[in-house]
């Protein structure tokens, strides 16, 4: 694994308590870890982007123990990654961060997950936001998990950065009611079930 060069690291945690008109019986808290970093290839072409990858490795593992000192061992429900790619890199820098390596680093810290770990990446300068989509860590199709939190920083990604931001949760939406596979319904197999 490679260590990259960062500029800062933000946390930013939320306890929703009250939605849609009704109290939560139980708060909700979701946090997102985002590491601004140097983008090693800003400004050109570059065919091997394994560096890239190496970064994203340390980043699943790195970023992932912050949120779980956050939120608690064993407490993270829902997970998703992303990044937003400075404008002197490409999108292509943000897929080689998110994935190839990533998510096994950060499925190790979280204790588990067998679903496919949501992704968004976009391209933008200081002040772009993401939204970083949710979804359960062992089964995608429950969708009482299927969410989004939104990460901006307002000085990055400067033009030769990247924004790597990693998110959970320790519950689903607030007061979810459109059906479908519950989470005490999952067979956990496959990741999607």
């Amino acid at each position: 694994m490679k260590e990259p060069k960062i500029r800062k690291i933000v946390t930013t945690v939320e306890e929703i308590r009250y939605e849609g008109f009704s109290d939560l019986e139980k708060p909700i808290r979701r946090v997102a870890v985002s590491a601004v970093i140097h983008n090693p290839f800003a400004g050109k072409y570059q065919e091997d982007l394994s560096e890239l990858t190496e970064i994203g490795e340390w980043l699943g593992d790195y970023l992932s123990k912050e949120a779980v000192k956050v939120l608690g061992p064993g407490k993270v429900n829902s997970y998703g990654k992303g990044a937003i790619i400075g404008l002197a890199g490409e999108l292509e820098h943000g897929a080689a961060i998110l994935h190839p390596k990533l998510g096994s680093p950060m499925r190790e810290a979280i204790g588990g997950g067998k679903a496919i770990i949501p992704s968004a990446k976009k391209a933008g300068a200081a002040g772009t936001a993401l939204d970083v989509p949710l979804h359960y860590k062992d089964a995608a199709f429950v969708r009482t998990h299927y969410d989004a939190m939104e990460v901006r920083i307002a000085d990055a990604p400067k033009y030769d950065e990247i924004v790597v931001s990693l998110a959970f949760t320790d519950g689903g939406r607030p007061h979810p009611r459109i059906g479908g596979l519950q989470v005490s319904e999952i067979k956990g197999e496959d990741g999607l079930r």
